[in-house]
């Protein structure tokens, strides 16, 4: 239990950001799903969705609302939604958010997880419209229920993968199959969940190529080697 404690001690310390915003996220979804009932829980996660209705009537609204909640589960083990809570709440915000948050600082960690959220939600949306304008995607699509925190988490997940010394490019590779192996690809277009993903993906890379040639330039220049001529 000391060991425990200690553990958490650290963890809390060395990333403090990453501990809120995962407390928070555990106690906006223990509201909706222990506090209130089914239809009012319903009501507050279509509040916060960020569908093209939302996105055109109160977009500030929805695109930080919906970063307060994660679409998942934490009690049905053996389903789907409890190994997207694994990766995204799990994997993506407390082990790569704060790894992030502790080597590079809560600014730079936090803003990586935000520009994948909500430059994948923008980048999207212009999508849906021609999808939907096209027939490719219903007009259903138009008020769909959709959000949380996975973009973001796709985000940090990948810039954590290029950011790794080993099993690099095994990592990115596992960062892409989730959404594609997870994806619908019946239509002409996967839907736009995919779509979003990778695109929080390939914004994760770019900010961990970024982070790395940032690092590379930071990095002293190796001492000069004596000129064995003049020593001898």
């Amino acid at each position: 239990m000391r060991r425990v404690a200690r553990v958490l001690g650290t963890y809390v310390s060395r990333s403090p950001v990453t501990t809120g915003y995962v407390g928070l996220l555990l106690l906006t979804h223990l509201w909706c799903t222990s506090v209130l009932s089914t239809a009012e829980a319903q009501r507050v996660v279509l509040g916060v969705s960020t569908n093209l209705d939302n996105l055109q009537d109160r977009p500030v609204r929805v695109l930080a609302g919906s970063m307060l909640f994660f679409d998942g589960t934490l009690t049905e083990f053996t389903s789907l939604a409890f190994v997207g809570t694994l990766i995204t709440l799990g994997i993506g915000v407390s082990v790569c958010l704060a790894w992030l948050e502790r080597r590079y600082g809560a600014g730079r960690a936090v803003g990586i997880f935000v520009l994948g959220h909500l430059a994948a939600t923008l980048l999207t949306a212009p999508l849906i419209h021609v999808a939907i304008a096209h027939g490719w995607y219903p007009d259903s699509v138009r008020h769909a229920t959709d959000f949380g925190i996975s973009y973001g988490a796709e985000a940090v997940l990948a810039t954590g993968a290029l950011l790794l010394k080993r099993a690099r490019w095994l990592a990115a590779a596992g960062v892409v199959a989730w959404p594609v192996s997870g994806g619908d690809w019946s239509g002409v277009l996967p839907d736009f969940t995919t779509v979003g993903h990778l695109l929080a993906a390939a914004i994760g890379f770019a900010c961990g190529a970024c982070l790395l040639r940032a690092a590379r330039r930071a990095a002293p220049a190796p001492a000069p080697q004596p000129d064995t001529a003049l020593v001898e």
